[in-house]
């Protein structure tokens, strides 16, 4: 019964045995204690007595974490190039959809197409935010409003892809920002292929504002829509070739335009009896659009739309979704599931932002869908309750929501807190996903060689004779191989061949394995031409023991501390290897990530002056991890040795 007792006392068996492995049977142990501690145990509380060694665990045991737990909720996408290139070179900011005061009391418009977002409070003040890649004019740096456009009384603005314009009360029409391709429409240095700004604005640049509709911006392009139905546009023409041109033909029709839109490559209206306007476009043949049942079904645009009538547009960078009189909602372009409006309610209004849809009911609920992975159609809780929003301004990868002209709340890109690459892709994401893939290299890759070094070794060195000297032969051999031409020569052979990535980045793994194993062969083999000949081999020898069992089971397990401190220091030795292959072009290819090839920006002047963050936080997480496991190791090699002073 009382062993029943202090058995329930001390907790499950298993559990007390690794505790007094690990961790002792109490916290302070007296001298007759710590003689009956196993070398493990001991080894251990050496380890965590030395508090370098336990910053350097944590640091690494977080490291971990990130690159191989973090990209199963944020994978990399390979196929990425940032926001149509928008937001290439974005410095480490937080502020994209930080509102300015003013426009928290009222908003008349607010339009984004890259990172930087403009609006117009209600007292026609306007208001620039975010960020903007900075150029060597500061005059074609859209955020960078001009003092007379500051001064005016602003009731219309939209955001392009690199130039603002904006409609005082008075009828002036301003542009600032970029101009070389024709943003200005009466800039005499814009290109050949650039549409002029039509007749009536070129005397004084005015235009009856008590007229104006609709001001839109789209990639290079502006366009401004009347209320009898004109349209008069401008910009880069090469871009909007397949339909600005009918577009603004259709205009002079009977059935005049009330809405435009933008996407990338083309301008899209509706007319005042429903007829939607894809100008000469056939990009947009088809739609998606859900049955009664709530299931996605794909229908021919022209058929469907013959005995309805189109009420409102929107547009994303290639996308466009149209709602019809009777409150279906067509998406052509995207893919994903369209939001089911509840019963008894109504379509109110639809927007849309780079990549994202949102529309607006008629009792105020907001819905949201799309690509999310800026988190734009991440809906705040507060706004997905009936009546909590009447407006939202949905632009580039924000969303700004109001209710009775007051700011209720906003979702979406906040920036990027390690900046953008070359191509617009987040580093943050990349160094996720890049980490995991440069220490799984280097994780496969010590395995190999410690697998083959083991092996070699322990022949070598037990057997001794003809075998160990053809196995130092060997060695040798391998060892003398220079070893990153080499691997260099390898790689690019890979490169040259038809395989698949995945199969290359195998091969790579198998390469650094097999020539990095010749070190620790010979340390092995050292250690074990000292151990063959201590006693207990001589007992088991006379005992009958197999060689084989002998070298494997007796006298390995006496090495193995030598196995575990040179693998510990190989794995940061193999990510280093890889990392300088992937560096130089010649070990893992973009656009997939490793911290090795996320440097490759870093030989170029411009990214090292005026880019860091694309080089920094690589070379900073390598680092880390490096320097984490060689203290990892040199701790573990002073532990291990029973002659070591660390506790001294």
């Amino acid at each position: 019964m009382s062993k029943e007792n202090n058995t329930s006392s001390n907790g499950f068996a298993p559990f007390r045995w690794l505790k007094r492995m690990f961790f002792g049977a109490s916290k302070e142990l007296t001298v007759a204690d710590e003689r009956f501690d196993s070398p493990g145990k001991l080894a251990v509380k050496r380890f965590f007595r030395n508090p370098l060694a336990c910053i350097a665990l944590a640091v690494l045991a977080c490291m971990f974490l990130f690159v191989f737990i973090g990209p199963i909720f944020a994978p990399v996408d390979l196929t990425e190039t940032g926001s149509e290139m928008l937001h290439v070179n974005v410095k480490p900011t937080m502020s994209l959809m930080k509102l300015p005061q003013d426009m928290k009391d009222g908003a008349v418009d607010i339009s984004s197409r890259g990172t930087f977002t403009i609006g117009v409070s209600t007292d026609g003040h306007i208001h620039s935010w975010g960020y903007y890649t900075p150029t060597k004019d500061p005059r074609l740096n859209p955020m960078n409003v001009p003092d007379e456009v500051q001064e005016a009384d602003i009731i219309h603005v939209a955001a392009g892809t690199d130039h603002c314009v904006a409609i005082s009360s008075d009828g002036h029409v301003y542009a600032w920002g970029a101009y070389d391709n024709g943003q200005y429409g009466w800039d005499g240095s814009m290109i050949a292929s650039a549409r002029k700004q039509p007749e009536e604005l070129m005397g004084d640049n005015t235009i009856d504002a008590s007229q104006v509709k609709q001001l839109a911006c789209g990639n290079q392009v502006t366009a401004i829509l009347m209320e009898d139905g004109t349209i008069y546009a401008w910009g880069n023409d090469s871009l909007n070739a397949t339909n600005l041109s009918s577009i603004i033909k259709y205009s002079k029709n009977e059935h005049k335009i009330i809405k435009l839109v933008f996407t990338n490559d083309g301008l899209y209206g509706i007319d005042e009896v429903g007829n939607f306007v894809p100008g000469k476009s056939t990009k947009f043949q088809t739609a998606i659009v859900k049955d009664e049942n709530g299931n996605n079904n794909t229908v021919n645009i022209e058929e469907y739309l013959s005995s309805r009538k189109v009420v409102d547009i929107a547009a994303t960078g290639g996308a466009i979704a149209l709602v019809t009189d009777d409150g279906e909602m067509l998406v052509a372009g995207m893919k994903g599931d369209i939001p089911t409006v509840p019963e008894g309610d109504t379509i109110k209004h639809v927007s849309g932002g780079t990549r994202h849809f949102t529309l607006v009911t008629e009792k105020g609920r907001v819905y949201a869908w799309g690509q999310n992975y800026r988190n734009q159609c991440n809906i705040p809780d507060n706004l997905q309750e009936e009546g909590a929003v009447d407006t939202v301004f949905s632009s580039g990868f924000q969303n700004y929501a109001y209710k009775d002209g007051e700011f209720v709340g906003s979702w979406g890109l906040k920036g990027y807190a390690f900046g953008t690459d070359d191509m617009g892709r987040d580093v943050f994401n990349r160094l996720m996903n890049g980490g995991k893939m440069t220490m799984t290299i280097g994780a496969v890759a010590v395995i190999v060689s410690t697998i083959i070094g083991i092996i070699v070794g322990c022949i070598s060195g037990y057997f001794g004779g003809w075998v160990d000297m053809f196995l130092m032969r060997v060695t040798e051999i391998v060892g003398a191989i220079p070893f990153l031409p080499f691997a260099l020569c390898l790689s690019a052979i890979l490169q040259a061949s038809d395989l698949h990535e995945n199969t290359r980045i195998f091969i790579i793994m198998l390469i650094l394995g097999v020539l990095s194993w010749t070190g620790l062969a010979k340390l092995i083999r050292g250690q074990i031409l000292a151990e063959r000949e201590k006693e207990f081999v001589t007992a088991a020898r006379a005992m009958g023991v197999k060689e084989k069992r002998i070298a494997f089971k007796h006298i390995l397990p006496n090495v193995i501390s030598v196995i575990l401190v040179s693998v510990t220091l190989d794995f940061a030795g193999c990510m280093l290897t890889e990392s300088s292959l992937s560096y130089l072009g010649f070990g893992v290819q973009l656009p997939r990530p490793t911290w090795g090839n996320m440097l490759d920006g870093s030989r170029s002047a411009l990214v090292i002056q005026s880019y860091w963050w694309r080089w920094v936080f690589p070379a900073l997480f390598l680092s880390i991890v490096v320097i984490c496991i060689n203290i990892i190791g040199d701790t573990l090699r002073d532990v291990l040795d029973p002659k070591s002073e660390v506790d001294k």
